[in-house]
């Protein structure tokens, strides 16, 4: 941009203020009006004895380009920001009613009476059993499910006969072993989205049981 004066000093305090103005410009044809009316400026108080050379105007010139066209590029981006949110969020709306895996240990919802969970698996296990509790602890059944592969596992459970109350509340921990050793396991609610919205520009889904998920935090969906 074009900073300082003259030789003279004529223009000096005319372009310390415009430059100080200048910051505050957002719109890119504003600061291309600003910066052509301070060259003419500039030029009409310049010393004609010693006047700008070919090399400063045009770098000047090029200096301004660049803003304008860093702001402009902003703006753009700025723009086709809120455009790919908006579309985030309408593609979000084909997962309401689809059910979602995320980290926790509930059984939550079920179909046609079962629950179907998951967990994952460190590593391979020769004997993983599921224990399903009451949120106080009280077990209320015990599932052997044999082995299980590393990675991701299923298992499903019928409350029938076993628990009258709200199922979807219980919680459930995995035990897996293998040759004397524990395996670590991670367990996997199931939850059904309800809603979808974006938060930050992220695509955020609204769960059942009233929190709220990062779609980049869903582990599976069915």
């Amino acid at each position: 941009m074009i900073y300082g004066t003259d030789s003279t000093g004529a223009t000096g305090t005319n372009v310390s203020s415009v430059s100080k103005s200048k910051s505050e410009v957002t719109n890119p044809q504003e600061a291309q009006d600003r910066f052509l009316k301070l060259l003419v400026a500039q030029l009409q108080s310049q010393d004609p004895m010693n006047p700008m050379d070919n090399a400063q105007m045009t770098s000047q010139m090029a200096q301004i380009n660049t803003v304008t066209g860093i702001q402009q590029l902003n703006q753009t981006m700025q723009s086709m920001a809120g455009q790919f949110t908006a579309m985030q969020v309408l593609q979000g709306t084909s997962m309401i009613g689809r059910t979602v895996l995320t980290e926790g240990n509930t059984l939550g919802v079920a179909a046609d009476g079962t629950h179907t969970a998951a967990f994952d698996l460190e590593g391979s296990a020769a004997s993983v059993k599921v224990s399903i509790t009451t949120a106080s602890g009280e077990l209320v059944d015990t599932i052997d499910l044999g082995s299980g592969q590393e990675g991701r596992n299923y298992f499903t459970w019928n409350p029938a006969g076993k628990y009258s109350g709200d199922a979807s509340q219980l919680r459930y921990t995995v035990t897996a072993a293998n040759a004397g050793a524990a395996v670590a396991a991670t367990t996997l609610s199931p939850h059904a989205v309800i809603a979808t919205s974006a938060n930050n520009g992220n695509l955020t889904l609204e769960l059942d049981n009233g929190s709220s998920l990062a779609y980049a935090e869903v582990k599976a969906v069915y």
